[in-house]
């Protein structure tokens, strides 16, 4: 009787917590991330040698 109880008890608690997580408005309305001003990572410096390359030197 107390294992059928517990189970009941768990999945019931399990059964309220995903209900009322979709009533929230808030799950599927997130704003888009701003865009990078300037790019980071291993490609940043890649592209800052490229540009460097291409502008012609006065020597």
């Amino acid at each position: 009787m107390i294992d059928n109880f517990s189970i009941a008890l768990s999945h019931g608690l399990l059964l309220l917590a995903f209900w009322l997580l979709t009533r929230r408005d808030d799950l599927d309305c997130e704003p888009p991330p701003e865009p990078d001003t300037e790019p980071q990572g291993f490609g940043a410096a890649r592209r800052k040698t490229a540009s460097r390359k291409d502008k012609p030197t006065d020597a």
